[in-house]
């Protein structure tokens, strides 16, 4: 299921690539994802301990948002992360997936809530029987807690408008 719509929305478009989204907010918006996967990271690391892919995509994607590595440097280690997701259950699974999703922001801002939504899905899957929906509400609400004030506004649109090609983690 793909978690980019057809249709991009210009807010998250770079101004550079002829959309309004800033080079600060892609920043900010990046680190969200980042915090958003790393929060989740420790189910991957229970399952795959010496496996250190997505969090090295991680400090990849914290690098760029420092400007120390170039955008197709992060752009790279989003597959390796996703790559380190395969064969696993879902908690780590998801958890990776995140992670991949956090630091492809570089090359795309609207990854932002791909990184969010598989966290979501981490922490939902990991929950016992009968706390999934619990679960998911908690780690919503713990990531909205951590939105940038200067991007609040566009993610919870973002999530509104995005949340059924998201798997509905962000609905109430």
């Amino acid at each position: 299921m793909p978690i980019l719509p057809t249709e991009r929305d210009p807010r998250l478009i770079t101004v550079r690539r002829g959309g309004t989204l800033t080079d600060e907010h892609h920043r900010l918006l990046a680190e969200w994802a980042a915090l958003c996967a790393e929060h989740v990271l420790y189910l991957f690391e229970q399952v795959q301990p010496r496996d250190i892919r997505p969090r090295d995509a991680l400090d990849i994607g914290r690098a760029w948002i420092r400007g120390e590595v170039h955008m197709r440097d992060a752009h790279r280690a989003a597959f390796v992360a996703n790559a380190a997701a395969r064969g696993l259950p879902d908690p780590a699974k998801f958890a990776a997936l995140s992670a991949g999703q956090a630091v492809a922001v570089a090359h795309v801002a609207a990854h932002d809530l791909g990184a969010a939504a598989y966290a979501i899905r981490a922490a939902a899957a990991s929950a016992p029987a009968g706390e999934a929906v619990s679960a998911r509400l908690r780690e919503r609400d713990w990531q909205r807690e951590r939105i940038p004030a200067e991007v609040r506004e566009l993610v919870l649109d973002d999530q509104r408008r995005r949340s059924a090609i998201c798997w509905n983690v962000f609905d109430d």
